[in-house]
């Protein structure tokens, strides 16, 4: 089953986290200097905020997978949108480990389909393509992650 994500670039994360806790009605799943994340089931929602420095606002979008082939349905439907498809396979970042593909739509607005595999220790990893000030996300991607 899929779960949206949403992730916002904020200016306070503390502030962020007493609104969004208080409007979810429930604190953050995951909570670290920089970053935090609810997973909500009403709605079902993968939602994160960070402090990492850039613009404040909608940072991107996605559909969070709980298997692979569901991530695959999501690749095969990105494939024909006509658009580039950035690949990125066990990918840490986000004080996570997941496969993921991103899209960006004709808006300009960035969107991940991931999958999660598992949780690290930090919040941007060792993978070479991040921009910077961002995570794992590839160049041509926003400084983001899930």
């Amino acid at each position: 089953m899929k779960r949206f994500h949403v992730h916002v670039a904020v200016p306070d994360l503390k502030r962020g986290i007493r609104f969004y806790s208080t409007m979810f009605g429930a604190g953050p799943t995951v909570e670290k200097p920089d970053y935090a994340k609810w997973m909500l089931d009403d709605p079902r929602v993968n939602f994160a905020i960070s402090q990492r420095g850039g613009a404040a606002g909608i940072n991107h979008l996605g559909f969070q997978v709980e298997d692979a082939a569901e991530l695959e349905e999501i690749h095969a439907r990105l494939q024909a949108a006509d658009a580039a498809v950035i690949e990125e396979k066990d990918a840490s970042c986000c004080y996570a480990r997941s496969d993921k593909y991103w899209i960006t739509d004709p808006a300009g607005v960035a969107w991940e389909s991931f999958r999660s595999l598992g949780t690290v220790p930090f919040y941007q990893g060792e993978c070479g393509t991040a921009k910077e000030g961002g995570c794992c996300a590839p160049v041509d991607a926003p400084a983001c992650c899930g």
